[in-house]
């Protein structure tokens, strides 16, 4: 069994613009949810997927949960360095990114995550994570992981992860 700990990071730094502070002089927290994914976007990009190839093939990826803990705030012009982690493979139709940002004197500011669904765009059901996105995840994950029913989980997903009734077309169920 191969005990390495394994896992995919990306880093993504984001210069913080005075339209995203709040009157102290935050970042807003809604930005924060912007802010993972633009990461999302680059560590895809990086991996050679594309969101916009997934919407094409008629996928599409909306955000089943979001968590943000918020330790120190950041402020405008601060350089931000925004690290995407996937610690366990993805799963089902789901995938659960998890989020540290630091400022620029390595201080951890946020952390959080985002269960994504990997959707049908014609009508919202969830369907399986496409196999070319397995394909370029599988390296960064042990086989163990990938193919062992028997191996725990490092960290369990949130439980049954049904599309959000915003993405249903109609009121199917």
């Amino acid at each position: 069994m191969n005990t390495q700990l394994t896992m995919y990071s990306h880093d993504t730094a984001i210069r913080v613009r005075y339209a995203e502070t709040d009157q102290m002089g935050y970042v807003y927290h809604g930005n924060y949810a912007a802010y993972f994914e633009v990461a999302r976007t680059e560590a895809f990009r990086q991996l050679g997927i594309r969101y916009k190839d997934l919407e094409a093939d008629g996928v599409g990826m909306p955000v089943g949960e979001i968590r943000t803990r918020f330790r120190r705030p950041a402020r405008y012009d601060d350089l931000l360095m925004v690290r995407l982690l996937l610690k366990q493979p993805a799963e089902g139709s789901r995938i659960l990114f998890e989020y540290e940002i630091y400022n620029e004197a390595q201080e951890l500011l946020t952390e959080g995550h985002t269960l994504m669904v990997f959707v049908s765009t014609a009508n919202g059901r969830p369907v399986p994570i496409p196999q070319d996105i397995q394909a370029k995840l599988a390296p960064f994950f042990s086989e163990d992981e990938l193919t062992s029913p028997l191996t725990p989980p490092k960290q369990k997903l949130p439980s049954e992860a049904p599309a959000p009734a915003a993405f249903l077309k109609g009121n199917e169920s």
